[in-house]
């Protein structure tokens, strides 16, 4: 990692290591990403999830979309699973000891409640439309 750059573009980098370290078969999914910018794109969803975890109601219609793009690039069940464990991984790189057993439980949650969000409209754009 380069000396200079933002902790959070830092943070977003061991976050994708340790997704492909998970998964390696994600990788081949980001093969035409700009991955500064999906970087970016992450770190902004996580700015929004955290300035909204006392009212997440206003994020469903864009969490929603997020999970009907994402099943259209072939994201399953299964990689919400590893997303989050990659995830909580990066926090607890991140804060070290404020990485307590509360803040473990509040990401946890807030992570499954976006996951759950996104995996329901992920689900139901795969439904055939009934005539």
């Amino acid at each position: 990692m380069g000396k200079g750059r933002p902790i959070a573009d830092v943070a977003a980098t061991l976050f994708y290591e340790r997704l492909f370290t998970l998964d390696p078969f994600l990788q081949p999914m980001f093969g035409r990403t700009d991955m500064k910018e999906q970087r970016r794109k992450l770190l902004a969803a996580l700015g929004a999830v955290v300035n909204g975890l006392e009212n997440l109601e206003p994020l469903i219609p864009v969490l929603e979309n997020l999970g009907r793009n994402h099943a259209r690039y072939g994201v399953t069940d299964a990689h919400y699973e590893t997303v989050g464990a990659a995830l909580l991984w990066t926090l607890e790189q991140g804060l070290k000891e404020a990485w307590t057993p509360t803040a473990k439980a509040a990401w946890t949650k807030a992570y499954g409640t976006v996951a759950d969000v996104m995996r329901r409209a992920a689900a139901t754009s795969a439904m055939p439309a009934v005539a």
